[in-house]
């Protein structure tokens, strides 16, 4: 019914403990798994071929000269799913019980097309407030990195959180969520404009709206999110943004505005509106 998805760059002490909680607290703990690693260096590669069969993978080793980056590689895991459902993950989550469950259940009640989010807790790594959708606590709370995270406290957490909530927000969270291969295929998936990070969350939701699909967060399916590691790679860089995502940030910003022709909007949970807004250029058309 369901098939997981990750696609990984370079972070693969999250990725074990991602892998590792898909297994251990998902209801369909046998639901296929596709993992997509591009040019990683980190050891990344050696580990999914020790460990592939424990954890029953199907993954693929990329060495990409022009990286497909994390929607690339969502598109990259889309084409391998051969189930009705895609689900797909950061390599920086930490899953609680029955969150695809609970996604599923959410995806029930939508007689419409809709793209299903999970509420996430993070780590006050970037010095944020709490937002729609998104519980930001203390470093010290769960732990803020791979090696002190507290997995059964926050398995707790998560249950009472998620069994003392039971609505929905119209937001969507990039690079995550349930959504059938049907309706991914009929968006046409990460525009490879956006290539390899930044934008290409906000492109994929707005062509999802504007074709009729809802963008549903749930809060009775629950993740941990240490923060963006895979992109910022923040153990890395003393804490700072890595170089590769402020250029793709600054690229893309110029890149959105030549393909919609003007900034986007949001409201306030920050969920992107549709209003006014079309297509001006595909990028077939605009790059070569």
């Amino acid at each position: 019914m369901i098939t997981h998805c990750i696609s990984t760059y370079n972070n693969l002490d999250y990725l074990k403990l991602a892998i590792k909680s898909v297994r251990k607290n998902s209801y369909y703990k046998d639901a296929p798994f596709v993992i997509h690693a591009e040019n990683c260096t980190d050891g990344t590669d050696e580990w999914l071929k020790e460990n592939g069969k424990k954890y029953d993978l199907e993954y693929y080793i990329d060495k990409n000269s022009i990286p497909l980056g994390i929607g690339g590689g969502m598109n990259f895991c889309a084409d391998k799913t051969k189930t009705k459902f895609i689900n797909f993950l950061h390599s920086d989550f930490y899953v609680s019980k029955d969150w695809d469950l609970k996604l599923l259940e959410t995806h029930k009640k939508y007689k419409n097309k809709a793209w299903i989010f999970s509420q996430r807790i993070q780590p006050n790594i970037f010095n944020e407030q709490s937002r729609a959708g998104t519980l930001i606590v203390p470093l010290n709370e769960f732990g803020g990195y791979y090696d002190d995270f507290n997995e059964d406290y926050f398995l707790e957490y998560a249950e009472a959180l998620s069994n003392s909530n039971d609505f929905e927000i119209n937001l969507g969270e990039g690079v995550s969520g349930l959504i059938l291969k049907e309706d991914w295929d009929y968006i046409g998936g990460n525009d490879p404009l956006f290539a390899p990070a930044s934008w290409d969350d906000k492109d994929i939701f707005l062509r999802s709206l504007l074709k009729d699909i809802d963008l549903v967060l749930t809060t009775t399916s629950v993740v941990w999110h240490f923060g963006a590691r895979g992109s910022h790679r923040l153990e890395e860089n003393d804490g700072q943004t890595d170089q590769r995502q402020i250029e793709a940030e600054k690229r893309n910003q110029q890149k959105w505005l030549t393909k919609w022709n003007k900034y986007p909007t949001f409201d306030n949970n920050g969920m992107i509106q549709k209003d006014n807004m079309s297509i001006i250029n595909s990028y077939k058309d605009t790059y070569k």
